[in-house]
């Protein structure tokens, strides 16, 4: 299920986690565009429509409509400048979302050669909670998991005991 190059730790726990949030019966709104993970959903029946791209920061109309009964934001608020106006504007009443979480031994991620896959936030977890409380959201249930790299040397090794993900099932207030 969980072929290539993908995160098949992160798939698994995720998928896991949406599992028991919401059903296939559910209409999500995952806001990003399609990506290998809402394929995977679409290919298990999940009814999953994408956002096209539009830029957040500055309009949040895709997540004005009432059309949906959940969303899902997997990895998508830490490359917003302002998160807080698509959580506020949400108009479902129910949000599974994920962070990475930031780590003392390792800077933000910035990738070298695209100049929209950067993070300009990395949460802590209470920062991540204190921001979905201060837009209308109470967390239900949560996890938090590691992401352990098979490389040598100690961040390596760090990674494997570092809560590195932070999943969250929140209703609206």
């Amino acid at each position: 299920m969980y072929e290539g190059k993908y995160p098949k730790k992160r798939y698994k726990i995720t998928k896991a986690f949406l599992e028991k949030h919401a059903t296939t019966d559910d209409r999500i709104l995952d806001l990003g565009i399609p990506n290998p993970f809402s394929e995977i959903l679409k290919s298990e029946g999940y009814n999953i429509s994408n956002t096209k791209g539009e830029d957040l920061d500055l309009t949040t109309d895709a997540v004005t409509t009432e059309e949906f009964d959940v969303v899902t934001a997997f990895e998508i608020f830490e490359h917003l400048v302002s998160p807080f106006n698509v959580l506020n504007d949400i108009k479902t009443n129910k949000l599974i979302a994920s962070i990475p979480l930031k780590l003392w031994f390792a800077s933000a991620y910035r990738s070298k050669t695209d100049e929209w896959d950067r993070h300009y936030h990395e949460f802590e977890d209470w920062q991540f909670d204190w921001l979905l409380e201060k837009s209308g959201w109470r967390i239900k249930d949560s996890v938090k998991f590691t992401n352990p790299v098979k490389k040598i040397g100690f961040r390596p090794i760090l990674r494997r005991f570092t809560p590195r993900y932070y999943l969250i099932y929140a209703e609206r207030v």
